[in-house]
């Protein structure tokens, strides 16, 4: 058994990635799944304070909940389950083949994520009432 390094893209970065003799197998789907995380929380957070600066789209929400009433946030956490599927679903579709910039895609995430987890606290979505 020969212990031949596989010339992985990610070498000179991690060498002890190179070192498993892994199939090599593009960041792309990684990083739509991490942009798309968050999406999908920024879309909570813009949903919240939409709902609090217009009616309409607080009586559209709270009607999309369905009749059963479970809480405020139903209707907002159905459209930002929608956003966050559609957008990996496109995101992992445009780049399930392409070597993506994985550390930058994940620090747009989190960007996107902190961002929406600020909207979704009461002190500050009190602030469009």
């Amino acid at each position: 058994m020969t212990n031949k390094l596989v010339d992985h893209h990610d070498a000179e970065i991690a060498p002890e990635i190179a070192a498993l003799n892994l199939e090599d197998k593009p960041d792309g789907p990684g990083a739509a799944a991490m942009v798309a995380a968050g999406i999908g929380v920024f879309t909570l957070g813009l949903t919240i304070i939409l709902a609090e600066l217009s009616t309409g789209i607080h009586d559209f929400l709270e009607a999309f909940q369905g009749s059963r009433g479970v809480g405020a946030l139903a209707g907002k956490s159905t459209v930002a389950m929608i956003v966050w599927l559609g957008s990996w679903a496109a995101l992992h579709y445009a780049w399930r083949v392409k070597d993506i910039d994985i550390k930058k895609m994940f620090k747009v995430g989190m960007v996107l994520g902190l961002i929406g987890a600020v909207f979704t606290f009461p002190p500050f979505f009190e602030l469009f009432k």
